[in-house]
């Protein structure tokens, strides 16, 4: 069996990471939408840290969720940029 590399494994956690992190913000905004219990601000906050940002983005701007919310509107952009930074730091050492 082939061994997967540190780059390879980094890629599928990011992937399944930023498709947890979207369908997570749809399913928040269907819980406000149909009066349930929402999940955490902070965890959703959280995921994008974690290396989910590209999907909390994408998740706002296609669920429209948490636009309105200065902590996310801002918050999530900064997260990414910084995760692209970050990344670019390291692929150039």
């Amino acid at each position: 069996m082939k061994e997967l590399s540190l780059l390879q494994i980094t890629l599928v956690y990011l992937v399944i990471l930023n498709v947890v992190t979207f369908f997570m913000y749809g399913v928040d905004k269907w819980k406000a939408k149909n009066s349930k219990w929402r999940i955490r601000e902070a965890a959703l906050l959280g995921l994008a840290a974690l290396g989910g940002s590209i999907g909390a983005w994408l998740g706002m701007k296609v669920w429209h969720h948490k636009t309105l919310h200065k902590k996310f509107r801002f918050g999530v952009p900064l997260i990414l940029i910084a995760q692209v930074a970050l990344a670019i730091w390291i692929c150039t050492k």
